[in-house]
């Protein structure tokens, strides 16, 4: 699992800094799921964008990390979700989203790490060979 060491002297990065400011379990969940996501993508860039993590593939959004208010879980937020929904119906559309598909975790023990890790390998396929990232 990958830490965040917390050091006064050094300025922290934005993200790094989003993630100390959750709550458990929400920063363990989320601490879990960005560990997975870099170790399982090489090639994917972590960006503070719109107030919460996002992991990008060519510059273009693949997933974020969330916690929506008033529910108590991690929403993992997968942009082009409605094109991987079928093959992994571990996907949710939460609150009627165009195009957004994602995993609701309550606890690090709700996400399956080896169905996760196909799923990144889908949405940074569909990443990498799509021409515009949002499209609805």
């Amino acid at each position: 699992m990958l830490f965040i060491k917390f050091d006064k002297k050094k300025n922290l990065k934005p993200v790094d800094e989003y993630f100390i400011r959750q709550k458990e379990p929400y920063q363990s969940i989320m601490l879990y799921v960005r560990d997975v996501i870099l170790h399982t993508l090489p090639d994917v860039e972590e960006r503070y964008s719109y107030g919460v993590p996002f992991y990008n593939i060519r510059k273009k959004p693949m997933v974020y990390l969330n916690i929506l208010k008033g529910k108590n879980y991690v929403d993992v937020a997968f942009v082009q979700g409605i094109l991987i929904e079928k093959e992994f119906p571990i996907l949710k559309n939460h609150n009627n989203r165009k195009q957004v598909r994602s995993i609701q975790l309550k606890t690090i023990e709700d996400l399956d790490q080896e169905s996760f890790e196909a799923l990144l390998y889908a949405a940074a396929d569909h990443a990498r060979n799509s021409k515009k990232v949002w499209f609805f």
